[in-house]
């Protein structure tokens, strides 16, 4: 039987709340295709902090209310201010990639699903860094950076060649092509793609699965996939090792090979 939400986070721009594992984090401006201002990007800070801080999060569900996903930063925004637009970006960048370390750095598994747009620096750079992305049919694509004469952030010079390969990245951000969620899926940028009425409840079922999962064990193999991109396979392989080992003094373990052996599904409680 499902617990009862708890909401962490009821108002604002961004939204949080929790129920058996899983923490919701909606982006909460569909008004303005939930384009990142610096007040909204202080909000997603906060919330994945939150997130951070509690030891019941196993699992985040990204989600955007509204049309789109998330358009990226708020243009109409930064056409208001004038001379002050380079400081304001770099505050905006500043806190943009604060987020996208947090999302990554983040024990818990993040599952986004996607609707409509996922443009710019913030949409797609959101997308990059989640574990496990779904996209609806609607979805669409679009680094967006070089088309206003500005460059990638977000991470997304290094997290989009490692998803879709360097030359598929090097068109999608010098060209700037609106790539369908069909398209995403053939270059590996999400993992499946659904019809939009069935886009939340197919993610939402798939954050309760994963958050069924031991949580050391998800966190260590997340901090595995994302360290050894740079590494090489002969440096990962060590700390593999290492990871495996410290696992095995866990209860979790112990509670994993016996459910086998019972042939039951397992009941995790963490470290």
């Amino acid at each position: 039987m499902m617990s009862q939400s708890e909401v962490l986070i009821g108002d604002g721009a961004v939204l949080l709340e929790l129920q058996d594992g899983v923490a919701r984090l909606h982006l909460n401006r569909p008004e303005a295709s939930n384009g990142l201002d610096i007040p909204t990007l202080q909000d997603l800070q906060t919330a994945l902090l939150r997130c951070h801080g509690d030891r019941r999060v196993r699992v985040v569900l990204l989600t955007g209310g509204g049309v789109n996903f998330c358009a990226g930063g708020d243009v109409r925004t930064f056409l208001t201010k004038g001379e002050d637009l380079p400081e304001y970006v770099r505050q905006a960048t500043l806190l943009l990639q604060a987020a996208i370390s947090a999302m990554i750095h983040l024990d818990a598994p993040v599952v986004a699903a996607v609707q409509g747009f996922a443009a710019g620096g913030g949409g797609m750079g959101l997308v990059c860094a989640a574990d496990i992305v779904f996209a609806a049919e609607s979805a669409s694509f679009l680094a967006g950076a070089t088309r206003v004469a500005m460059a990638p952030d977000a991470g997304l010079s290094v997290t989009l060649p490692r998803l879709v390969g360097p030359r598929n990245a090097a068109h999608m951000l010098l060209m700037n092509p609106v790539v369908s969620a069909s398209e995403a899926l053939a270059l590996g940028l999400i993992n499946q793609v659904v019809s939009d009425a069935e886009l939340q409840g197919v993610a939402l079922a798939y954050a309760q699965r994963l958050a069924e999962g031991a949580p050391c064990a998800l966190a260590a193999t997340k901090r595995l996939l994302w360290s050894g991109v740079g590494l090489g396979v002969d440096a990962a392989m060590p700390e593999e090792s290492r990871t495996v080992a410290a696992l095995c003094r866990t209860a979790d373990v112990r509670e994993g090979l016996t459910a086998v052996v019972e042939k039951r599904r397992a009941r995790f409680e963490g470290c």
